[in-house]
């Protein structure tokens, strides 16, 4: 009796797959919607991780070095390790996305306790997406627009002297499109929101 094995590499392509792959009746533009969704929150990522935590010369003036610009973190967590953790933190929120258009989303994965193989209920996975949508559409479009038309923080504060984002510099402009794909996130989620609902309750 031969025993089939399957290589490392097989199985990253197979968990790929059944993380990525639309199911039936996902129309192109809905998948590549939220295929989309990921790649809105990982130049901001890479430009925070860049800047704050490696450290690279991306921020003009002096920049910020270890321990500078700490702002509210409590002192036993280093900046650099925050700024790692918050962009992971970010991709995988904006991973959820995909699950609007793939298996997962509809049917829970064998490796969710007491759930595996059960149909996701089409509100369970439609309210909390609408709800992010609309938070994260108003939340990047304020934003960007206190920031670069203002120059002000949400909160109605002038920005601070050697705030990173801005368009009198490269690296000021560097950070604006590190940035700037963030306004589509809300939308894009949006969109595939409504299909995903389409292609459930309306089916």
């Amino acid at each position: 009796m031969t025993v089939m094995t399957i290589s490392p590499a097989e199985r990253v392509r197979a968990g790929w797959r059944s993380a990525h792959d639309a199911v039936d009746g996902v129309p192109r533009w809905a998948r590549i919607a939220a295929l989309a969704i990921p790649f809105t929150v990982l130049p901001a990522g890479l430009w925070r991780v860049a800047a704050f935590a490696l450290h690279l010369p991306i921020i003009d003036g002096d920049g910020l070095g270890p321990g500078d610009g700490r702002g509210d973190l409590p002192g036993w967590l280093p900046m650099e390790a925050y700024v790692v953790v918050l962009s992971l933190v970010s991709e995988l929120i904006a991973f959820t996305a995909v699950g609007l258009i793939a298996r997962w989303g509809e049917v829970f994965p064998r490796w969710v306790p007491g759930l595996r193989g059960r149909r996701v209920p089409t509100m369970a996975a439609v309210i909390p997406a609408s709800v992010g949508a609309a938070v994260l559409t108003v939340l990047w479009t304020v934003s960007v627009v206190n920031c670069l038309v203002f120059q002000k923080t949400i909160q109605g504060r002038p920005l601070p002297d050697g705030f990173p984002i801005h368009f009198n510099s490269w690296e000021g402009v560097l950070g604006v499109l590190s940035y700037a794909p963030l306004l589509a996130w809300g939308p894009l989620l949006a969109a595939v929101t409504v299909a995903y609902y389409r292609r459930r309750a309306l089916a």
